[in-house]
């Protein structure tokens, strides 16, 4: 193999592990969305991160880290249930420091305080930069390809008989 082989090799392979450091990333971001692992998620946000989603009942648009991690705060706590899928992601390294990514979402989120759930897809688009060695994510925007909210009377809620985002001790055994 020759030296600029060589080279290509060590250049595609790295490729290859950024590639799965943002998907590990991302799918850990899913799992601490759902679960309100708020502290988790802080560390894999640039602090300017952009944060734009549109549903067909509501829309977020924020500016910086704090901001975000103060509405997620809010909107995942002990009166819902959330359950987050990202899949199918397509990354593509940039550079060195840039990537984007597209992600499919399915979720369903049941909101026990205001008697509603909502569920369907999206399309996630996320920009990454590469920051002290790790990636990070700059800006996420998503947008519904479809969405369904039904009125979810008292006597219709499902009988959770378990609530992550409820239960205090609620943690992954070692």
């Amino acid at each position: 193999m020759s030296n600029d082989e060589l080279a290509q090799l060590r250049r595609d392979i790295q490729i290859l592990k950024d590639i799965e450091e943002i998907q590990r990333m991302k799918h850990g971001y899913f799992r601490c969305v759902d679960t309100g692992n708020i502290a988790e998620i802080a560390p894999m946000l640039h602090d300017d991160v952009d944060v734009h989603f549109i549903g067909g009942t509501y829309e977020w648009n924020l500016k910086g880290k704090q901001a975000y991690l103060d509405a997620m705060t809010q909107s995942f706590n002990p009166q819902v249930v959330a359950q987050h899928n990202g899949h199918s992601p397509e990354i593509h390294i940039l550079s060195e420091t840039e990537a984007t990514g597209f992600w499919y979402l399915y979720d369903n989120f049941w909101n026990l305080a205001e008697g509603r759930y909502t569920y369907g897809t999206a399309l996630y688009k996320d920009r990454y930069v590469r920051e002290r060695g790790r990636w990070l994510i700059r800006r996420t925007v998503y947008r519904r390809i479809y969405e369904v909210v039904e009125p979810m009377p008292r006597d219709k809620v499902p009988n959770f008989t378990y609530r992550w985002l409820a239960d205090p001790n609620a943690r992954i055994p070692d």
